[in-house]
């Protein structure tokens, strides 16, 4: 079960610096049962532009869920989870980390900000499809989403 109020698609906000991995994952939940839109944000400092809807984003939708890299240039993963979790109007949004690391350094800090979930990227299209398979049966069609 899903709630959404306006019935549309659900938005998934992929934040990475890497064009390859934002690709992968919109072709994998393209391959998914459902109504999906991934929007991507390049770097920690667009991600929040995006979520505050400042300058380019200003209609940007909100997104149901984050999907957030932690290296990037700017302002990387953990400021960016950092900051939402602060921000009273951003807080609820689930944050699932997907990154290449899976250190026990970055599990401790990224869990310690307040993720919502730790995934380690895939190296094959495959491994994406699955990924993107598990988090549209979690996310959008047993969890129930909140949405202001």
């Amino acid at each position: 079960m899903h709630y959404k109020n306006n019935g549309g698609p659900n938005i998934i906000l992929m934040i990475d610096d890497n064009p390859t991995d934002i690709l992968l994952i919109k072709e994998a939940f393209a391959l998914c049962d459902g109504n999906y839109e991934v929007c991507a944000a390049e770097d920690g400092v667009y991600a929040l532009e995006y979520l505050k809807q400042h300058g380019q984003y200003n209609h940007a939708p909100r997104p149901d869920i984050i999907l957030l890299d932690l290296n990037m240039p700017r302002k990387n993963g953990f400021e960016v989870l950092g900051e939402l979790k602060e921000d009273l109007d951003l807080r609820s949004i689930p944050v699932i980390i997907y990154t290449s690391s899976a250190t026990k350094e970055d599990l401790s800090s990224a869990y310690y900000r307040h993720a919502n979930g730790y995934i380690k990227k895939s190296v094959d299209f495959d491994g994406c499809i699955k990924i993107a398979k598990s988090i549209k049966e979690y996310w959008f069609s047993t969890s129930i989403l909140y949405e202001p």
